[in-house]
């Protein structure tokens, strides 16, 4: 999306609403709205989302009324690439060129885009959700507006795989991007842990909720495996059958349950597209690893009440 398209004395608005409604609350000033440039691009990564923002510079304030407005409850690790930052949260503040910082959307910040000698300022930021991060909350707070050098380590590979994901990733197919963003997760993941000291010190709930995620992730990519099993997954990730029913048992449903609905989701999905409509139902059950088109439509009938039939029947005539 570019501001260029839209008359000045627009684009500026065009801006604060776009930022307001696709990122988060916030109020936006500037000194020249006449002369404002903008450009704001997205890849959904699946557990992650990247954004890119090129822009005039522009003072951003996040209060606790915007926070009460709109929360995305993210952890927000933004790369700037051109121009500079001024970051304050926390009672901290920084100036951030060409390196990492990390904002945490719920709490309070002012953002300060210092342009480049073309007066623009770009950032790359990777939105990661707190329930996917496997590090604790508090622990995540010690880093808040401070800026980390992408020169050696963990920061200088999570900061080039961001950059090639901007420029490449529009070129990938929506499975690929998922698989991307799981990369992109485990990469922000080590490089946080790193400034946090060694990652082998993180406490032990936070390395289980790493290795939940990244078994969530796996099982995702995995679903139309009819050899997904609870045994494979073990198996796969080098635990027991009983560790991995342990990493489960805080969650809503077992590592099963996980599966199916996973399973059933992605079906009833393909059953509602119109470019489907042609392929039997059995094909797409089986696509999702049901190896039985009865077991498939009790199932289904069970998780939503309808059969996949009555189910394609109508979405398809709700598309009409």
């Amino acid at each position: 999306m570019s501001a260029a398209a839209l008359p000045c004395g627009d684009r500026f608005d065009w801006f604060c609403e776009t930022v307001s409604s696709d990122l988060m609350p916030v109020a936006l000033s500037t000194r020249h709205p006449a002369d404002f440039r903008a450009r704001i691009t997205d890849l959904d990564l699946g557990a992650v989302r990247l954004s890119t923002f090129g822009f005039s510079p522009v003072l951003s304030r996040r209060t606790p009324a915007h926070i009460r407005r709109g929360d995305p409850e993210q952890f927000q690790v933004a790369l700037v690439t051109r121009g500079a930052f001024r970051i304050v949260q926390q009672r901290r503040e920084s100036v951030v060129t060409g390196g990492l910082v990390v904002t945490d959307t719920s709490r309070p910040m002012e953002n300060e885009a210092i342009g480049a000698a073309d007066g623009q300022t770009e950032a790359v930021v990777l939105q990661i959700p707190r329930a996917v991060l496997p590090l604790r909350a508090d622990r995540v707070d010690r880093l808040l507006a401070q800026g980390i050098g992408i020169g050696e380590g963990p920061a200088a590979v999570l900061g080039g795989f961001l950059k090639t994901l901007v420029d490449h990733g529009a070129r990938c197919r929506p499975e690929e991007l998922r698989g991307m963003g799981s990369v992109a997760l485990d990469l922000a993941t080590t490089c946080l842990a790193r400034q946090l000291g060694d990652p082998g010190e993180a406490p032990a709930e936070a390395r289980a909720q790493e290795s939940l995620q990244r078994i969530l992730r796996f099982i995702d990519n995995n679903l139309g495996d009819p050899e997904l099993t609870p045994q494979t997954i073990a198996d796969r990730h080098g635990i027991s059958l009983r560790g991995l029913y342990a990493l489960f048992r805080g969650q809503p449903v077992s590592v099963a349950a996980y599966i199916r609905r996973g399973r059933l989701e992605r079906a009833r999905a393909d059953l509602a597209c119109p470019g489907l409509r042609g392929r039997p139902v059995q094909v797409i059950a089986a696509r999702w690893g049901f190896a039985s088109a009865t077991a498939f439509s009790r199932a289904f009938r069970e998780a939503y009440g309808v059969t996949p039939t009555e189910h394609r029947a109508s979405a398809l005539e709700r598309s009409a």
